[in-house]
């Protein structure tokens, strides 16, 4: 078997280390940070300062692709994360009265929990693992490496307290983890990095419901967008949930929503804001924003084959996803179990680069590619204010609308969003196409709705007449 380094100790690095162990390698795990995730859920949440972890008090959606492979893979910590608090809901509980049961219905459960049950869970798992280290204030500071043909071998790592050899290198440090500075330093061809900007920043709000209130609506539905603007709303763990607005980044008025106020005035112009909000729920947190998240392809191979061997991403390392559809935790879970299954398949040659390199564009890629087009459809329509009225973006808008009323849309939109069936298949379907052009057909006059304020009553909200926009220096 292998004895597997791995770089980051994040969602992603903590999944690789617990699986590869549980495949019988040995892993070691390296975080610049001083300690791990604890039990004490909320002090971790909302008190732990994490600088290389941007997004981990951010809300996170765990699909039924992430739930898939915890149950199946990990069950002890799908265990754990219900323990402590996380929640599942099954899409089709939309409406009164479920469907009939399908095949696969079962992969359309969204796991609702904050990043921190997921990543205390599995610390909880690891530090149980005979086969697995853990390394935390210990950074990676560079990679030990040599040249071999056409690609330079890594063989290990090194951290401020010496040098540590392994069978393979897992970069799990994120976009932000710095692993593709260090390749040129040890000889290495650059990465191949593919960029896609978004033009979106997100605003976000914690908060908790009333004492012996464990839900929240089930209706309206929990995402709506209009042509400037949007609004999702975040059931979490514990009673807490978050809600979450989200502009052009060159919006005017973008830097009024850290203002407390002035975010829930807009997000009560929102049906799902408005519905949560009116719960009487304790607010946890103050405005918590986030911009310039890109979509981020960054492969170890190029026209030449791979840069190096011994040496594979995962996670934000390979594909950074914009938050919009909420894929990174899966697509990370997923790339954790292709490493532990084939570690020990001469994880340093070149073969072994290429085939991982494959599996991730046949596998991870075309997911990546679909997040790029969904945020370039959002991105250009908040930056012109004004809603695509191409038939393509009707069929869309038609597609949503009809799964709201039929059961049968809905678990093909539910495929997709859960990363059970790409687009092109789900949608295909001869019956899902008939249902949506007979509700259609019904709509003679049918166009896309917006729900949620018109700009003069946005702008309204967020600006003080008197002193223009209003602003917060600390939320």
């Amino acid at each position: 078997m292998a004895h597997v380094l791995v770089i980051g100790g994040g969602v992603g690095g903590l999944a690789t280390a617990l699986l590869a162990a549980r495949y019988g390698h040995t892993a070691e795990l390296f975080e610049r940070d001083t300690r791990a995730p604890g039990t004490a859920l909320d002090r971790d949440f909302f008190g732990w300062h994490r600088p290389g972890v941007p997004q981990a008090a951010q809300p996170h959606a765990l699909l039924g692709a992430a739930r898939t492979v915890l149950r199946r893979e990990l069950p002890d910590v799908h265990a754990e994360m219900l323990r402590l608090g996380a929640r599942e809901r099954h899409e089709l509980d939309w409406f009164d009265v479920r469907p009939p049961q399908r095949p696969g219905d079962e992969d359309l459960v969204m796991l609702q929990a904050r990043r921190i049950v997921l990543e205390s869970a599995l610390a909880t798992a690891l530090r149980a693992e005979p086969g697995a280290v853990m390394h935390h204030g210990e950074p990676v500071t560079g990679l030990l490496a040599e040249p071999t043909g056409s690609a330079i071998r890594v063989r290990g790592v090194t951290t401020p307290a010496g040098a540590y050899a392994g069978d393979l290198v897992v970069d799990a440090g994120g976009r932000r983890g710095g692993v593709e500075r260090l390749l040129p330093a040890a000889g290495c061809r650059p990465a191949v990095v593919e960029r896609h900007r978004t033009g979106l920043a997100y605003f976000c709000r914690w908060y908790r419901l009333p004492e012996g209130m464990e839900e929240g609506p089930r209706r309206p539905w929990a995402v709506t967008g209009g042509t400037f603007a949007g609004c999702a709303v975040f059931p979490a763990d514990n009673r807490v949930f978050a809600v979450t607005l989200f502009v052009h980044t060159g919006d005017t008025t973008r830097s009024a929503l850290r203002d407390p106020a002035v975010f829930e005035a807009a997000a009560r112009a929102f049906p799902p804001g408005a519905a949560w909000l009116e719960l009487g729920a304790e607010p946890l947190s103050g405005v918590l924003a986030t911009a310039s998240l890109d979509n981020r392809w960054s492969a170890l191979v190029d026209e030449r084959g791979p840069v190096a061997t011994g040496l594979v991403p995962i996670g934000d390392a390979i594909a950074h996803t914009n938050p919009t559809l909420g894929q990174g935790t899966s697509l990370a879970l997923w790339a954790a179990c292709r490493v532990a299954r084939t570690a020990h398949q001469d994880a340093g040659s070149v073969r072994f680069a290429a085939a991982y390199h494959a599996w991730a564009v046949r596998t991870l890629k075309p997911w990546f590619d679909f997040q790029v087009a969904a945020d370039s459809a959002i991105g250009e329509r908040f930056a012109t204010r004004a809603g695509r009225r191409t038939e393509s973006a009707r069929a869309v808008a038609a597609l949503f609308e009809c799964a709201l009323d039929d059961p049968e849309v809905m678990r093909a939109r539910a495929r997709v969003r859960h990363l059970a069936d790409p687009p092109e298949r789900a949608y295909a379907d001869p019956e899902v196409r008939a249902r949506v052009a007979r509700w259609l057909a019904a709509r003679p006059g049918y166009a896309p709705q917006v729900a949620g304020p018109d700009r003069e009553e946005w702008e309204r909200l967020v600006y003080d007449p008197a002193v223009g926009p209003r602003t917060s220096a600390r939320s």
